[in-house]
This record gives structure tokens, sequence and C-alpha cells, in this order.
């Protein structure tokens, strides 16, 4: 089966990016399966790719490969196995139990993320070619791991975008509790695969919690966002004069809490605060409380850059009323994990938040996800995650 590209659509694939989009493509040759593997030609007849199909997505294919080799089993082992290695490589094992071992596009597997807890790993499965090979794939996971059980997560938002139900369960084994305790940095959380965010934690801001551990000591902290509490209870861990952890969900303030003291951390310096953070930020600045340090890591507000106008306005008002609440000299950590807003734009997004706050600050450290989530060159929207540590002036 054949993809024809249009007349100079070519260039993108010849920089070796991997998504080839519906607007780009003169014809479809054959019927292609959803996932099923096609041969991607040029409008002059030049192979360019081999490809997984998908029919519903303006994104129509993911490139596998950019040679001509066959998409089999040992394919997806060489892949898995280079991931792995990679992991190895970077020795984070010593600081974690935890971590990213496939990361989509960035290790040469679009559609694929896979996570390691302990002895659980888990697996979303985002695109049509993933969904797939996900079978062949799984195996090949245990067997190269060694570990016996794999948890399926494939219920993000972007499944439905490809034409995929959403999906959640033992994929492989049997679990006996969906709540999994790992270390970090010396630390210990739980974590929840069934109904957790992402695979149940955010593995990507690992070396973040651990930078704002070292800034805590004596602070009084304002951790918004904060789900099951990854930067309270570092920055109890620091010696934080006090923290208050601030989310919507009181599912992920109970785990936080439950975290504090599986750290035997002093509980006594923490409050946990359920409700809106843009209101409840508001409602800080008009009783004019005031905090040494302000963590700021909301959810995705911009998918894609069509949305980036409207999540600015989000980042602008979070980061304004931050600025407000810092006292003198008090340390902003704020972050952008939204694929729509690059870095530069949200270091202007900040710097417009302190101009219309009124206050002056400056940039001591730009921030990104930890190691174990690379950005493949060819692929620069595997750079998501944005951070800034802004200190205000005295």
């Amino acid at each position: 089966m054949k993809l024809i590209l249009k007349p100079g659509r070519e260039k993108s694939l010849l920089r070796r990016h991997p998504w080839i989009f519906s607007g780009a493509i003169q014809r479809l040759e054959g019927d292609p399966a959803a996932g099923a593997s096609v041969d991607v030609f040029s409008s002059g007849g030049d192979f360019l790719a081999r490809a997984a199909c998908s029919p519903t997505s303006q994104i129509r294919a993911r490139v596998w490969t950019f040679a001509d080799e066959p998409i089999d089993a040992e394919f997806f082992r060489r892949k898995i196995k280079s991931a792995l290695h990679a992991r190895d490589t970077w020795n984070l094992k010593h600081d974690t139990n935890a971590l990213r071992l496939i990361y989509a596009e960035s290790d040469g597997l679009p559609g694929l993320i896979v996570d390691r807890y302990g002895d659980v790993l888990v697996l979303q499965s985002l695109t049509t070619g993933a969904e797939f090979w996900k079978q062949t794939i799984a195996d090949i996971l245990l067997e190269e791991t060694g570990l016996a059980a794999i948890y399926e997560r494939s219920d993000a938002d972007v499944r439905e975008l490809e034409g995929l139900p959403l999906i959640v369960g033992e994929l492989r084994g049997h679990l006996s509790s969906f709540i999994f305790p790992i270390r970090e940095h010396g630390l210990q959380f739980n974590v929840n695969f069934q109904s957790g965010h992402k695979t149940g934690f955010y593995l990507d801001q690992r070396s973040n919690r651990l930078r704002a551990r070292g800034l805590a000591e004596g602070r009084d902290v304002l951790d918004c966002f904060c789900y099951t509490g990854g930067f309270t209870v570092n920055a109890l861990a620091g010696n934080a004069k006090s923290v208050l952890s601030v989310d919507a969900s009181a599912d992920a303030l109970t785990l936080a809490r439950e975290n504090i003291t599986l750290n035997d951390l002093p509980i006594a310096r923490h409050t946990a605060l359920e409700g809106d953070v843009f209101q409840l930020l508001r409602k800080f600045r008009d009783e004019n409380r005031h905090f040494d340090m302000i963590i700021l890591d909301p959810p995705k507000f911009a998918p894609t850059a069509a949305q980036a106008e409207k999540a600015a306005r989000g980042y602008k008002d979070i980061n304004l009323l931050a600025f407000k609440l810092l006292r003198p000299g008090g340390i902003l950590i704020t972050f952008s994990c939204s694929g729509g807003v690059d870095a530069s734009l949200f270091q202007r997004i900040v710097a417009g938040a302190a101009l219309d706050a009124g206050v002056e600050a400056q940039i001591v450290e730009h921030l990104a996800q930890a190691a174990d989530h690379p950005v493949a060159l060819n692929f620069p929207e595997g750079m998501y995650l944005k951070g800034l540590v802004c200190v205000k002036w005295e």
C-alpha cells in the first residue's frame, strides 16, 4: 500500500520529521486498516518512509522508519531495547525506581508511552499505529524487562482523534492493588495507576521537584495545582516553614497528605485547601496574604498552537496573581506543559504578568522535563515542559 505526497510536501520528511498531515497527501493507494503500515513516496516516486496509517486523524500517518525495512516484531524489539539501554546509560535508577522507558516519537515509537513504576509497567497507546502493534509490544516489553505486569492507561483524549476507544485495565499479569509505592530522591510516594493523572504520577517533574526542595528552607510555600503532593512533599523535606497545597481534587489532596505521612514529615506545617486555583489566588490577594515561594504547575491549557491565545490568558492570570502574592525576594517556580505554548511565548507571558502586576523580577533558572523524557532533534514537539524560576526584586 502506498501513500503519495503532493509535490513539494516531502520537505519535512527529508528533515526526518515523523508526522504526515492529511493536507500533504495526494492519494492513498490501497485500503489499509487503521494502524497498518504504508510506504510513503514523493510525487516523483522516491521512497521516503514507512509509516502507520491513521484514517481519521489530521495527522494521517506517523513514520516508523525512514529506511526500507520491515515493520515487524524484531523492528519493535530493536527500538525498545535501544530505549531501555538509553535509560540505563543515564543511570537514573540510583535516584528512583519510577521512570519513563519509552517516550513516543522521541524514542522512534510514535504514540507509545511506557512508564515503569517499580515492578509494574504502565502503557499508553495513543495512536492507531501503537494500537495495531500493542499486543506484540506488550510481549516484547515483558521479555526485555523481565517483569510480569503491564497496566494500560490508554484513556487520553487524543485517542478519540484517532477513532480509538478509551481503555483502562490490566494488559498483562494481575495487580493486587492499584496503589503502588515508588521512591524518588530519597522520598516515597504512593501512585494510583487506575485513576491518577497521566500514568499515575508526573515523572517529568522529577528533577524540578528536587530543585524546589533545595529552595524551600525557611519559606512559606504555596503549591498550586499540587495534585498528589510531589512539590509539597519535597518542600517539606527541604525544611519549608509552611506549605499550603491547593488543588481542585479532594482525592488528590488526600493522597498528598498520605504522602507527607509516608515520609514522616511534619504534617503540622502543612495545610490542604480544595478549590479552583484561579479563584483561590484572587481570594488570597483580597485577603492580603503573602508567601515566600509559589509553585504553579497547572494542567495543559493548550494542547495545540491553535489554542495558544486562550491558554496565554490563563497562564498570564495565574502568574500575575502569584507575583502579587510573593513577598519581596520571593521565588516563583512556574511551569507550562502545553505543547501549543513554546518556551519563548511562555517567557513573554510571565514577563507580561510581572509588568501588569507592577513588580520587577528576574529569571534565575530555566527548567525542563527530566532526562527520561528526551527530545529527538527531528521532533522538537517533544519539548513540552517549560519552567522558570523567577525572583521578585526586593
